[in-house]
């Protein structure tokens, strides 16, 4: 059997508006609070369970998407206004060609550096 991450914990300063972001911008579902967490379904294996914290790290989150994902969740990013990079250090508002893909980095409201790749 292969491993698979099944869900991961994500901190934030308020659970609900970072599932919701998340959600938007990855073009995905987000329905509700499931108990202590406020979960996104990623994928049929991963579920990135929101978690309310007032003091944490931020963290770097990557996801390796195909091209027409890419593209939109790359324009969501464009519509919204949110300032992005090619590199984790600088918002040049350039996209990488890594790896013969593109790649682009960009944060969510609670600092946490989201990157999204075609080729690994």
């Amino acid at each position: 059997m292969a491993i698979t991450l099944n869900h991961t914990i994500v901190p934030a300063h308020d659970k609900e508006a970072s599932a919701r972001f998340f959600a938007d911008i990855f073009g995905l579902k987000y329905e509700r609070s499931s108990g202590h967490f406020a979960p996104v379904r990623v994928n049929e294996t991963l579920t990135l369970d929101f978690d309310t914290d007032d003091d944490f790290d931020t963290h770097h989150y990557a996801f390796h998407v195909s091209d027409p994902e890419f593209d939109a969740i790359f324009k969501r990013v464009q519509e919204a206004g949110i300032l992005f990079g090619s590199d984790p250090w600088h918002e040049n508002s350039e996209l990488n060609s890594w790896n013969g893909g593109r790649g682009v980095y960009f944060r969510d409201p609670n600092g946490h550096l989201l990157e999204l790749l075609t080729r690994t």
